[in-house]
């Protein structure tokens, strides 16, 4: 199981040069790939291909970019652009988003997300592979093609999927899926069988993001998580996932611990079939570094 490292909001307010030191400090501890997820604040793929061609010799990706703002032609073209600058180095990680922001703050429509994310799928491969679409689907139109000068291969994609629905089209029209706050139970009894029988043969990605601390005051430490993820205990995207894992909160499924602990946590991740983990490292600058010394002496 390979490890990467969340870079970025998910961590805490951080400056752009803030977010290039954090894929530095990944790239130079040996982490598999730096991981920038999308909130209110920087645009994700922006930065990490910023952060990306400023540090050569580490994988990078979104986890996740919310589609239904982006056009998939319009995502297409920065995908394509941010990938030309980290060198072909880009997973592109996409979701759906959560509904009740979707809806609440973009005014845009959140009915029949797999059917919507069906179609936004079917015409962003081609466009990153430099194929002409003609498409009018039920939920979105795309015609012409998305072209760029040089050499430029098209990125990996994988989706944000939780719910059986989505999980299978992961499996079918993508590289693979990216899950958070999601636990190793759910993992192992359901993502992972659900999007390995979808793939049809094919080994799927299955990166999977939860916050990290090493510490020696866990409920300290998970007082806090619980308090700066309240609101994925509430929306029900995450919490039908929860309560898949039989838990009360993020608190519950967050790695909490000192290092055998957090250690034994990750070989659960590993065991449950998970093929990458994306560590959020959480907590106090001291909490931080100390979590990130520890993992990076497993990917060793």
């Amino acid at each position: 199981m390979k490890i990467g490292l969340a870079v970025g909001d998910v961590r805490g307010p951080a400056t752009l040069d803030a977010v290039v030191d954090q894929v530095r400090v990944a790239a130079d501890a040996g982490f598999a790939t730096a991981w920038a997820s999308q909130a209110l604040g920087w645009d994700a793929l922006t930065a990490i291909a910023v952060a990306g061609a400023a540090v050569p010799g580490i994988a990078v990706g979104t986890a996740v970019v919310p589609v239904p703002q982006r056009h998939p032609m319009m995502l297409a073209g920065q995908a394509l652009t941010a990938q030309a600058a980290v060198t072909g180095r880009l997973t592109l990680g996409v979701g759906t988003g959560v509904a009740a922001m979707v809806s609440g703050m973009f005014g845009l429509p959140t009915d029949r997300p797999v059917q919507r994310m069906r179609d936004y799928l079917t015409v962003l491969g081609p466009l990153l592979r430099g194929d002409s679409v003609e498409y009018r689907g039920e939920t979105l139109t795309a015609v012409g093609a998305v072209t760029v000068p040089g050499d430029v291969p098209a990125p990996s994609v994988i989706v944000a999927a939780m719910g059986p629905r989505m999980v299978r089209l992961a499996g079918e029209l993508a590289d693979g899926t990216v899950t958070w706050m999601t636990g190793p139970k759910t993992l192992g009894e359901h993502i992972v069988p659900t999007i390995t029988k979808a793939a049809g043969g094919q080994t799927p990605r299955v990166v999977a993001g939860l916050p990290v601390c090493v510490t020696n005051t866990p409920d300290d430490v998970r007082a806090r998580i619980a308090d700066q993820f309240a609101l994925a205990a509430q929306v029900p995207e995450y919490r039908a996932t929860l309560d898949r894992e039989g838990v009360a909160g993020p608190q519950d499924v967050a790695i909490v611990g000192t290092e055998t602990q957090v250690a034994q946590a990750l070989d659960r991740l590993r065991d449950a079939g998970v093929t990458e983990f994306m560590a959020a490292p959480c907590g106090t600058a001291d909490e931080q570094n100390r979590t990130i010394d520890l993992l990076a002496g497993l990917t060793r």
